[in-house]
């Protein structure tokens, strides 16, 4: 299906645009509220980082929103990928203005960017979720493959040490990682605990880590760091993840193990909080 001439220099009605950068700023502080989240920031205490904290996540997602809004805006409008570009470094540098320097967010400010930019061009039609993967591969997947890596950034130091495609690679296919597992791993917590929305995120965030080759890992801990972290999800969820009675104890254990090695797996984060926006949009 060729979703591409969806984006027809179209404008979106009033409100959209913002309703879309809600969607997205809620997710990011879902993202954040997750708990235990092995070695990340959240509501509880600072994971596996001193220069941040949950304070420093909520300014950054505030100061994000209304470029979120204005990426809806440029997808509706049929922007290529330079133009998105620039709104991206736009909310970047609002990002760095809030933290006082620290990267909070420019993943998703990247993944969650794109996705907004692909409401706007699809909207009304953002119930699915893999239909908005697949506007970000058609329309601009190449695009972003083709953009140089940046010289110091964690992605570009794990593809020329260890081969790893990392966020460029995930968005260019659609987010694979967001609607394959995320969004079921999500479906069956809600099953298991419908009445405890930490409890699906959790199995939702530890089915990502067991996946994904996340390049955060890597540059903290290299590829031993990388297998010790997939092995830990993996256990989790062999040993019934978030359905077993205990589970907090089991997760939090995970995450002081984290801790202990400095591990912070930032890209699964991001996917989290990716597979939270589809979801919220799916039941628009």
């Amino acid at each position: 299906m060729n979703l591409a001439p969806c984006l027809a220099g179209r404008t979106l009605p009033a409100g959209v645009a913002d309703d879309i950068a809600a969607a997205a700023r809620a997710a990011m502080l879902a993202e954040l509220e997750t708990w235990p989240k092995p070695g990340l920031v959240s509501h509880v205490d600072q994971g596996s980082h001193t220069d941040m904290d949950a304070g420093s996540f909520r300014a950054s997602a505030a100061a994000i929103a209304p470029f979120m809004a204005a990426l809806a805006r440029a997808g509706a409008a049929g922007a290529e990928m330079p133009e998105l570009r620039t709104i991206g470094l736009s909310a970047e540098r609002a990002m760095l203005a809030a933290t006082g320097g620290v990267n909070t967010h420019r993943g998703a400010i990247f993944g969650l960017g794109l996705l907004c930019a692909a409401a706007g061009g699809l909207w009304p039609s953002v119930r699915q979720p893999a239909a908005l993967g697949q506007m970000v591969r058609q329309r601009w997947g190449g695009a972003i493959l083709r953009s140089p890596l940046p010289d110091h950034s964690h992605g570009a130091e794990a593809w020329r040490r260890f081969g790893a495609g990392g966020a460029r690679a995930q968005a260019a296919a659609g987010f694979p990682h967001a609607t394959e597992v995320g969004l079921p791993a999500l479906r069956l917590a809600r099953r298991w605990r419908p009445d405890d929305v930490q409890a699906a995120r959790v199995q939702v965030f530890f089915a990502l880590l067991a996946e994904m080759e996340d390049t955060n890992l890597l540059h903290r801990g290299g590829a031993e760091g990388l297998g010790f972290a997939q092995d830990a999800a993996a256990g989790f969820l062999r040993r019934g993840g978030v359905a077993r009675a205990d589970w907090r104890v089991h997760a939090a254990a995970v995450h002081r193990a984290f801790v202990r090695r400095r591990l912070s797996p930032g890209g699964c984060a991001d996917l989290l909080a990716i597979t939270l926006f589809l979801d919220d949009l799916a039941s628009c």
